[in-house]
């Protein structure tokens, strides 16, 4: 059994990894941000980064990013993913399915149950170009985006086409990430908080399905 012990980082390094940058770096940060906005209110640079956003407003990126809005929102967002999942689930990719209804059902839950915990309100004395119902923190648009985005990663790395996936998915996730920020209804850290929140859920769901369903860990078309 000692002899092993040394070959087990070898041989399990890709879940070591996706511990180490997937769960364990991202909850460090959502903690701190959390305690930061818990505690002191939020941050300087919060408002700094806003104005900023607001100063370079042009009508142009004000449509691009209101669309991101509308499309990674709860019009589009569940209908994309839901239709993705009935796909694998046609396709025999079941545990895929789960998993990736799972990433982006539970980030919602979450999101709302952290809302409700923390009542952050809106920066709406800084200008924003919507005017957006309920409380700020964390943001939700970035984590349902970023569940979707790296959950959707996972799902198609054991394939070729895993790099255009990956980067598709998180620069989505970053692409509306950003647009909260410029369209001033979230802070800054709220949408830190909600991509960290949700590459800790994801991360930590692939983990615990990978070890029920070995098949997560394979192509979907692998049955």
């Amino acid at each position: 059994m000692h002899r092993d012990l040394p070959e087990l980082p070898v041989r399990h390094w890709t879940q070591l990894a996706l511990l180490l940058l997937g769960v364990l770096v991202p909850l460090l940060l959502l903690a701190d941000l959390t305690e930061d906005v818990f505690r002191g209110g939020g941050f300087t640079w919060d408002r700094t980064i806003l104005a900023w956003y607001a100063a370079h407003r042009t009508p142009g990126l004000t449509r691009v990013c209101e669309a991101l809005a509308v499309l990674g929102g709860l019009g589009v967002l569940p209908l994309v993913a839901a239709a993705l999942v009935l796909g694998l689930a046609r396709a025999g990719a079941r545990a895929h399915a789960w998993f990736l209804a799972g990433a982006v059902a539970g980030a919602a839950l979450l999101n709302v149950l952290a809302k409700v915990i923390f009542q952050r309100p809106r920066p709406t004395d800084l200008g924003a170009v919507l005017v957006e119902p309920g409380f700020s923190f964390p943001s939700g648009h970035a984590m349902a985006n970023m569940a979707f985005g790296f959950a959707l990663a996972l799902v198609f790395w054991h394939t070729r086409g895993r790099w255009p996936v990956a980067v598709l998915g998180i620069a989505w996730a970053l692409a509306v990430g950003a647009s909260r920020n410029y369209l001033g209804v979230h802070y800054p850290s709220d949408v830190l908080a909600g991509f960290a929140a949700s590459v800790v859920w994801v991360a930590g769901l692939y983990l615990i399905l990978g070890q029920r369903w070995r098949r997560l860990r394979q192509a979907p078309a692998d049955r």
